[in-house]
């Protein structure tokens, strides 16, 4: 009866400790299990973060690459600009001098127009100046064109405002209307912009002829 009692003591105990065995392994399973899920967790959540500092990074570099491309074009139109400016100053920077000189071409001119056409009548002193004026004359001329200077003088051209300055009209049988008939100061051109526009006068149409020879066709 004894010996049966402890079996079954024994027997109970061995369950026991397969239950508490179970249950810690079901613990243990149970632990496992949401440390993985933890760790899945953890890593998703990691994954994402990179995912997330990827596409930063990613944004970053399209922004930079956008900057740099938009300043190397802001850099190639002001390196343009800056060579036009260049061009310009080279070509149209010496305008301003051109035109004070102007009125001091202007009055050698008149000088060497003014002296008689028969120098050899002239005193040896007086058709020396003479000469050498019309060197000098010359001299200038030859320097305004080598430097892409040229002067406008229109005689018979018609007449045109981008270049020319009407001082007055007058009737002629000469020149058709709207022609230069005279040219009073000539203009000049530094390469194709205007340095002074040319002073002309202007033939207009003769009205009192034209009434005159009305006229005389109704008599």
């Amino acid at each position: 009866m004894s010996n049966s009692n402890d079996i079954d003591k024994s027997a109970k105990n061995e369950e026991k400790t397969h239950e508490k065995e179970n249950n810690l392994e079901n613990k243990l399973d149970s632990s496992n299990d949401i440390k993985k899920d933890k760790v899945s967790e953890t890593v998703s959540q990691e994954d994402n973060e990179d995912v997330n500092i990827e596409r930063e990074e990613q944004e970053d570099l399209t922004k930079i690459k956008d900057q740099l491309l938009r300043a190397l074009a802001e850099n190639e139109n002001l390196r343009k600009r800056t060579e036009k400016d260049i061009e310009q100053i080279k070509k149209y920077g010496h305008i301003f001098f051109v035109r004070d000189l102007m009125s001091s071409v202007d009055n050698l001119t008149r000088a060497v127009e003014a002296a008689p056409v028969e120098k050899e009548k002239l005193e040896e002193p007086i058709k020396n100046l003479i000469v050498g004026v019309e060197i000098v004359l010359k001299e200038i001329n030859l320097f305004l064109e080598k430097n892409h200077i040229t002067k406008i003088n229109p005689l018979g051209e018609r007449f045109d405002y981008n270049y020319h300055q009407a001082m007055y009209e007058a009737p002629s049988d000469k020149f058709e209307p709207g022609t230069v008939l005279e040219v009073i100061q000539p203009g000049y051109l530094l390469y194709d912009r205007l340095v002074r526009p040319a002073m002309v006068g202007i033939a207009k149409k003769d009205n009192l002829k034209d009434e005159k020879q009305a006229s005389d066709k109704n008599v």
